[in-house]
């Protein structure tokens, strides 16, 4: 394990220097990541190289679009497009497109990702105490598209629609496993499609890593047979989150999550515990259930304009009950710490690498970009 942090820490180290050789053409030498730079459009190249307990070690590249004009930004918020392609040594193909775009100066505001997966993935059952020795393998191909629509009620209250399409197409199971029995909804095929709304207030400086400021956001949806999806269901998303400046160098963040489901929940529409964006230290979706909870703290300290570390603690679970929820036997802790590199002096893109230990042997090393909250 040790060997492994080595190894990641000095693979953040060089990823810019491996961006800047693979950017070196026949052409000229360029000094920095930026492919292409005008008035209005900034084009940046980023090798991709992570490590999850869920893909192991993920290789790949893409690239970052910036539009630079002033009607396409708001405040020091830069309207981008990130583009990423990655192959994994479990065996996973991921393609990943992340459009967030501001209009007419920041008054509106759409946040849209489109993901395809070929991805074979672990399974433990649903609920809080599925044991380890229950694992199975499955293989499974996933489109999934979402899309908000945000109107700006100024300064910092956005309301606005969602949108949410997604395809998951078991492939291939384990003879004889949970999902070979066919009880578990979602273990052939699952589309889970329909409209919801969504309300937030933001007044963060900075979204990739921010140092003050609040995020309150509150979100539901619905799944419907109406619309194509394989079963019906309301979803239901509380995100808080809050950062707080320590003098000059040191921010404390903290993030509350709450995800509820209420109906017939295919497994891949359900809370999934874990992960490196929901409780670092555990297995992504070692946990599943129709309803979630996730407190984390982390405290950052920027020892350097481009360079800064961080620790975190959280706690969370999940239940097939909303009241069943907080009952402390069921709790999952977790504790890590990790590094962060801010790629370009100028625009807030951060590598970071994070390990997280969490209960009866669970442990991860998560290598990303920019914050988890």
């Amino acid at each position: 394990m040790i060997r492994k942090i080595i190894l990641l820490i000095c693979l953040l180290i060089l990823a810019p220097l491996v961006g800047i050789s693979q950017e070196r053409g026949e052409e000229a030498i360029v000094k920095t990541d930026t492919l292409r730079r005008d008035k209005n459009v900034q084009i940046l190249g980023l090798p991709v190289v992570f490590y999850t307990p869920e893909t192991k070690f993920g290789f790949g590249g893409g690239g970052q679009l910036f539009l630079l004009s002033d009607k396409a930004r708001f405040n020091n918020r830069i309207s981008n497009v990130l583009v990423t392609a990655i192959y994994t040594t479990n065996k996973q193909l991921i393609f990943e497109a992340l459009p967030e775009i501001y209009l007419g100066k920041g008054n509106y505001f759409i946040d849209a990702s489109y993901r395809f997966e070929i991805f074979p993935n672990s399974f433990w059952g649903l609920g809080p105490n599925t044991l380890e020795e229950d694992r199975e393998i499955y293989d499974q191909t996933s489109h999934i598209l979402e899309a908000n629509f945000l109107k700006r009620l100024p300064p910092n209250l956005n309301f606005g629609f969602t949108f949410r399409f997604a395809n998951h197409q078991i492939t291939e199971v384990e003879e004889g496993g949970l999902l070979d029995s066919g009880l578990i909804p979602g273990s052939d095929r699952a589309v889970i499609t329909g409209f919801g709304a969504i309300f937030n207030l933001d007044d963060r400086d900075d979204v990739g890593s921010a140092t003050s400021g609040n995020y309150l956001s509150f979100g539901a949806r619905y799944s419907s047979k109406l619309l194509g999806a394989t079963q019906g269901f309301n979803t239901f998303i509380l995100d808080l989150r809050t950062y707080r400046p320590i003098g000059k160098k040191s921010v404390f963040a903290a993030q509350l999550y709450l995800e509820n489901h209420f109906g017939e929940v295919p497994f891949q529409g359900q809370a999934a515990f874990g992960g490196s964006k929901g409780a670092r230290g555990y297995f992504k979706g070692r946990f599943i259930d129709k309803h979630m909870y996730v407190l984390q703290g982390e405290y950052r300290y920027r020892f350097h304009p481009r360079w800064a570390v961080n620790a975190f603690g959280l706690f969370g679970s999940v239940n097939n009950e909303a009241r069943e929820l907080y009952r402390f036997e069921n709790l999952k802790p977790s504790l890590g710490a990790g590094l962060r590199y801010k790629i370009l002096k100028d625009k807030s893109t951060w590598l970071r690498i994070d390990y997280g230990a969490g209960k009866d042997g669970q442990n991860g090393i998560y290598f990303g970009v920019n914050e988890v909250f």
